[in-house]
């Protein structure tokens, strides 16, 4: 039987490409395509494929966090996720929430399809460079720097989840539709979060993201937090605080 391929990217050109790849060999079908980690999870909930090649840098919850979630509720189902980078946090993440392969998308044709045909097999798979610089974290015993930080330590990777995006200054409604959550839910969330990080509105969860590493990249046009660091225009504020 083919090993059935979900093929989750935010760019059509690399799903085309790989999907032209995956043609050529017998043991592969791919069977649907998403560009994001809510599509991916969807699909998968309706069609249980063998195996998920999912790009790192999705659009809302990212590929590591879909990979969570796909590992926690269908465990039969293999994940490997495919970035243009492999920094080791990236790595440490992607394995820590269930993926089984690692691979660069500058890696040959032949070596996708024997990384897949290895995962697909029950085995694990990561690319050279990959490896490399994992075994060197190990080595040097810093292996835990990639947790999560104490301040965070409360949150449930679905409150990290609504914290990043919120980070981000999405409005409850986009993390809604970003989570494929009702939106009253979220509200519920971030009340939550609140409640644990002791913060009083959406400027002291994204100042605490920022401040613990969850969000690292301000954009050009973020406003200036209190205490003179970049943030993220806070939306909603107002409607968060009862």
């Amino acid at each position: 039987m083919p090993i059935n391929v979900l093929l989750v990217d935010d760019h059509k050109i690399v799903r085309y490409g790989i999907k032209v790849i995956l043609s050529k060999e017998q043991d592969f079908r791919v069977v649907g395509e998403a560009e994001t980690g809510v599509e991916a999870l969807q699909f998968i909930r309706q069609n249980q494929p063998d195996l998920v090649l999912m790009d790192i840098g999705l659009p809302g919850i990212t590929g590591v966090e879909a990979t969570a979630e796909i590992t926690r509720h269908h465990p039969t189902c293999k994940v490997v996720i495919l970035s243009m980078y492999g920094d080791e946090n990236s790595v440490i993440g992607a394995v820590k929430s269930g993926a089984r392969g690692f691979i660069l998308k500058k890696v040959s044709e032949s070596d996708l399809v024997d990384a897949l045909r290895i995962v697909a097999g029950g085995g694990a798979h990561f690319s050279a460079q990959v490896s490399d610089r994992l075994l060197d974290r190990i080595q040097k015993g810093n292996i835990d720097t990639a947790r999560a930080p104490a301040a965070l330590a409360t949150l449930s990777p679905r409150e990290l989840q609504v914290l990043r995006l919120v980070a981000q200054g999405k409005t409850s409604k986009e993390v809604a539709v970003a989570l494929n959550l009702k939106e009253q839910t979220v509200r519920s969330y971030r009340k939550t979060m609140m409640k644990k990080l002791q913060v009083s509105n959406a400027t002291g969860l994204t100042r605490l993201a920022y401040a613990s590493g969850l969000i690292t990249t301000p954009s050009p046009s973020d406003k200036t937090g209190v205490d003179g660091a970049d943030y993220p225009a806070a939306t909603g504020d107002a409607e968060e605080v009862d």
